[in-house]
């Protein structure tokens, strides 16, 4: 704070010892140290008070942001942040609705109506389609297949 060094004390000294004399030296030591003291606790309360005040204030403005703050704000402030164009809410409400009209896990399946008898089928001569098909069979053989190209042919 007076930034002085050794030399300069040792002059202060000397003149102290020769003004006040070496008898009342030790009482002018002893009330520079009070005085001293008292200083440092005086600084020391103003302090304090100061660091007081700063807190009641940050606690005022804490408690004024915390006031502004409703549950409401937060949770809409989340869901912008989450989902801002509204297309995650629209799917999970989907799903809801598909969950709680689909019947429960482990509940007995819709029983379904048998239904009615077919009609009696006509009585079909199998051998005859089955001569016709060996007939065509014999037919493909006498005459000569038509040429196919293949894909090594065209290149």
């Amino acid at each position: 704070m007076f930034d002085l060094g050794w030399g300069e004390l040792l002059v202060v000294g000397v003149v102290a010892l020769v003004v006040l004399g070496p008898k009342e030296l030790p009482n002018a030591l002893r009330t520079i140290s009070k005085l001293t003291k008292t200083a440092r606790k005086l600084a020391g309360e103003f302090q304090s008070g100061v660091n007081e005040i700063v807190r009641e204030a940050d606690l005022e403005d804490a408690r004024k942001v915390a006031q502004g703050i409703s549950k409401g704000s937060i949770s809409k402030a989340i869901e912008k942040a989450v989902d801002p164009t509204g297309d995650l809410k629209t799917t999970i409400k989907g799903v809801e609705s598909e969950a709680k009209a689909a019947p429960p896990i482990g509940a007995p399946k819709p029983t379904v109506a048998p239904s009615p008898p077919l009609p009696a089928a006509e009585t079909v001569n199998i051998a005859a389609p089955a001569a016709a098909a060996t007939a065509a069979t014999n037919e493909s053989e006498a005459a000569p297949a038509p040429a196919l190209e293949t894909a090594d042919a065209k290149s």
